[in-house]
């Protein structure tokens, strides 16, 4: 494959700004001063809302992923195993010196199913809340739109609201 030099010269141009921006944090003999402009980044990057809000809910999940695991392992899966006589967890395949573990399988995608139930649920009911909110602001209403069109009392055909005549029947209208 032939390069063009204009490709070798973007590929050098990227390689030396990403150089200037390495040296820019590594650079020793600023001393302090460096570091503290890379904790000032790094604080202002974390202080943004939207970090924060996915840190909250990230703990949130794992939280709800123990209460989650705790229901399909001690509920759920002893109940399948009392019809299919079996623990479910314990479900597993022998080949050869392998084992295929199907009923852990199985109950991770339980995990799975039960968690995306209630993320979908949790989800409609924030987007519920949010239109019904819109609903009730105030100021926001729009008015209802004026006529433009009425009807001939004499020919019942549309007119446009202004009209003092009839274009059928050339009636007078009000």
């Amino acid at each position: 494959m032939i390069y063009s030099t204009g490709n070798i010269d973007s590929f050098y141009q990227n390689q030396t700004i990403f150089h200037n921006i390495l040296a820019y944090y590594i650079n020793l003999s600023k001393g302090d001063t460096v570091l503290k402009k890379l904790f000032a980044d790094f604080k202002a990057f974390i202080a943004k809302g939207s970090v924060i809000d996915l840190a909250v809910g990230v703990i949130i999940g794992a939280s709800f992923k123990g209460i989650v695991d705790s229901l399909v392992g001690d509920i759920i899966s002893p109940l399948i195993g009392l019809v299919a006589n079996t623990n479910f967890t314990d479900l597993a395949w022998q080949i050869g010196g392998v084992t295929l573990k199907y009923g852990a399988f199985i109950t991770a995608i339980i995990n799975f199913l039960l968690m995306a139930i209630v993320l979908f649920l949790i989800i409609k009911a924030i987007t519920a809340t949010r239109g019904l909110g819109s609903k009730f602001k105030k100021g926001d209403a729009e008015a209802p739109a004026s006529p433009v069109i009425k009807t001939c009392p004499y020919c019942i055909s549309t007119i446009a609201i202004d009209a003092t005549r009839c274009p059928y029947c050339t009636s007078e209208v009000e």
